[in-house]
């Protein structure tokens, strides 16, 4: 009877182990603001997405070229003023129903109109699509005019001027392709713990424990044949740095990302896990908002931009995985940097001379806004912006910092006048960079305000950035941006303060993570073998 007792719980052990291994556990820097896509912003969210839905166009693994995913090609017409996209056939939703072109318009015109009935019912205003797009069905900034289902397997989108970088554009993690039917079924739930979501992704939603983890399972009919290669992918909520590298280390998660570049050396001295690093493709600003009368004062901001010692922040809390300048865009982009543009001087002595002229010799009262999470472009976000509220005292800025919750945070920013000043910064979608700007400087800018309360509207540089996106002539595009580089870093409404390197970590068990310099992946690929 022992023996059997013992056979028993042997097998038992050997069971569970096979499941530990079949489960991938990765540690998140935060909560999804929600799984419904098209209705995100925020890197948090798309990551979590990626392993849900896929998009029409996807992107070769650790590079920003892109390759076929939902659509098998795409061709531009003539005139460049239209896409149409051939769809793969035989791929299912998770619920069992076809993927097919009124799928895919289903979910365009979601994002895109918005009269759109399933729209209404979520009550969401989808703005990543303004953002990237210019605006929505029956506005004049539109660049989309209609979206037409040729045949079952064939969709077209017709511009008002060309789009040479569209393909790309909705390949960007925000817009993942939904089921139809989940969406109509859920109404205003779709995205939320309650009402979970539904792609053709690798992995299918199970379950969804607010603040605490996503629990994702093997899509088994997924198109990509012997993917996903784990049963299931549970993404914990981790906030705090040290804890996901303490569990890391501890072997209770596989895998994290956004580790504090002070870490570096720890990881790599230790035996059971492995750096990962992603490829440098962001920025990390500071905006601040003409809305607020100091800083609606071109001499404050530039000040400000003066008082920060942004190379010696950047020297001590990125070491070598960082690097700053006065370019919006980072280093991938060098080609449409003016050369008139090096970085802000550091020079307090100078920045108290501009406050004076401005009419503020003993400077000023301001609130500062910290992100609370981690991300790739401010690892510490709190210490970061105490090291800059320090350099602002000496100055004479007096500086009230302030946080909320991620969700919070990022709503409230774009509900006037907006936040004083506040930290944030930008992962790039694809590559080309009208995604950096346009998000950004375009009319209107959804984050920063006039005296009056209004989105704020430069008109000069909103007016090239128009140009560049419509222009198909490279060289033209490249004396764009080089004019908007110029003019983005005159105004000093979001002054960069670091382009990273993010430091990601892993268990030495691990295998076949490449992470995309687009800030997030699907783990379908990943391995996980015992040691």
């Amino acid at each position: 009877m022992r023996r059997q007792w013992l056979m028993a719980l042997a097998l038992s052990a050997l069971a569970s182990a096979g499941l530990a291994q079949r489960t991938l556990v990765f540690g998140h820097e935060g909560e999804p603001v929600n799984l419904e896509s098209g209705n995100i912003t925020d890197g948090v969210s798309i990551y979590a997405q990626r392993q849900i839905y896929d998009t029409l166009v996807d992107f070769k693994a650790g590079s920003t070229d892109p390759i076929p995913a939902l659509a098998t090609s795409w061709f531009a017409s003539p005139d460049g003023k239209s896409w149409t996209f051939r769809l793969r056939q035989g791929v299912k939703f998770h619920d069992g129903t076809d993927f097919d072109a009124n799928a895919v318009l289903f979910n365009v015109n979601r994002w895109w109109d918005p009269k759109d009935a399933s729209r209404i019912q979520g009550g969401a205003n989808y703005e990543i699509w303004g953002e990237l797009f210019g605006g929505y069905k029956g506005t004049d900034s539109s660049f989309l005019k209609a979206v037409r289902v040729v045949d079952k397997y064939t969709i077209r989108f017709d511009f008002g001027a060309p789009l040479p970088y569209f393909p790309v554009a909705i390949g960007a993690g925000y817009f993942g392709i939904a089921s139809p039917a989940a969406v109509k079924a859920q109404g205003a739930k779709y995205g939320t713990p309650a009402g979970g979501a539904v792609g053709t992704g690798p992995y299918r939603f199970r379950e969804w424990r607010v603040g605490d983890r996503l629990i994702l399972e093997k899509n088994p009919t997924f198109w990509k044949q012997g993917l996903p290669k784990t049963d299931a992918l549970v993404m914990r909520f981790i906030k705090d740095p040290a804890a996901r590298l303490a569990e890391l280390k501890a072997g209770s998660i596989d895998l994290t990302i956004q580790i504090p570049p002070a870490n570096l050396g720890a990881i790599e001295s230790d035996r059971n896990l492995d750096p990962v690093l992603r490829p440098s493709f962001n920025v990390g600003y500071l905006a601040l908002n003409p809305s607020y009368k100091p800083l609606s004062d071109v001499r404050v901001r530039q000040a400000i931009a003066m008082a920060i010692n942004k190379k010696a922040i950047v020297q001590a809390f990125w070491g070598k995985l960082g690097e700053t300048n006065g370019h919006f865009t980072p280093s991938s982009f060098k080609t449409y940097w003016s050369p008139e543009v090096t970085d802000y001087e550091y020079n307090p002595t100078k920045a108290k001379q501009l406050l004076a002229q401005a009419g503020y010799p003993n400077g000023f009262d301001l609130e500062f806004w910290y992100m609370p999470v981690s991300r790739p472009y401010f690892p510490t976000a709190k210490e970061i912006a105490e090291a800059m509220g320090a350099d602002l005292s000496a100055i004479g800025i007096k500086v009230k910092f302030q946080t909320k919750d991620w969700a919070t945070y990022l709503d409230d920013r774009k509900k006037a006048p907006g936040f004083q000043a506040y930290m944030l910064g930008w992962t790039g979608d694809y590559g080309d960079p009208s995604n950096f700007f346009d998000p950004h400087f375009a009319s209107p800018i959804t984050d920063l305000f006039d005296a009056a309360g209004k989105q704020l509207d430069v008109k000069e540089l909103n007016a090239l950035l128009a140009r560049g996106s419509s222009s198909t002539n490279q060289a033209e595009r490249i004396r764009i941006y080089q004019q908007a580089d110029k003019i983005a870093f005159d105004l000093a409404l979001r002054i960069p303060i670091v382009h990273s390197q993010p430091l990601l970590a892993k268990r030495k068990n691990i295998s076949g993570w490449v992470p995309s310099p687009l800030g997030s992946e699907s783990l379908e690929d990943v391995v996980k073998t015992n040691l």
